[in-house]
């Protein structure tokens, strides 16, 4: 990759409990499409959109997560919302083969109202539902 796509700060939104110095990787279950395994694992340069993520994350009712990370190695555009949704990335949503590292948690992220976050859930419900919603693995 020759073109530096973003400079960061880089944020993951998750439920998982995750310590400075672990790494993220890919092969798990999307929290979208469970029945799809990644490819990679996603990223944004959005503190506010990592902590969406979070909140919709699988995990039942985990407590939600932002984590500051930086890339281990190359990333991409995520084409789930860049090429389908966001072109020109407006969201700078990323995604990579490599492992992200935890360098810190983030707390002052923005949460979701009750009625917000049932609304994202219901989002969700629908996609899982259509056969044509597809993740670009």
């Amino acid at each position: 990759m020759d073109e530096v796509l973003d400079v960061g700060p880089f944020y993951h939104g998750t439920k998982a409990e995750l310590r400075v110095g672990d790494l993220l990787t890919a092969g798990f279950r999307s929290n979208y499409r469970p029945e799809v395994v990644m490819n990679h694992i996603y990223f944004t340069a959005l503190r506010d959109g990592a902590g969406l993520a979070a909140e919709i994350a699988a995990g039942g009712d985990g407590t939600p997560h932002v984590y500051l990370v930086e890339p281990t190695g190359q990333f991409e555009n995520d084409p789930n919302v860049t090429d389908k949704k966001f072109p020109g990335n407006p969201t700078r949503s990323y995604r990579s083969r490599e492992p992200l590292r935890i360098v810190g948690e983030v707390t002052d992220w923005t949460r979701l109202t009750p009625e917000a976050l049932q609304m994202w859930r219901d989002r969700l419900a629908a996609m899982r539902s259509d056969d044509r919603a597809e993740i670009i693995n």
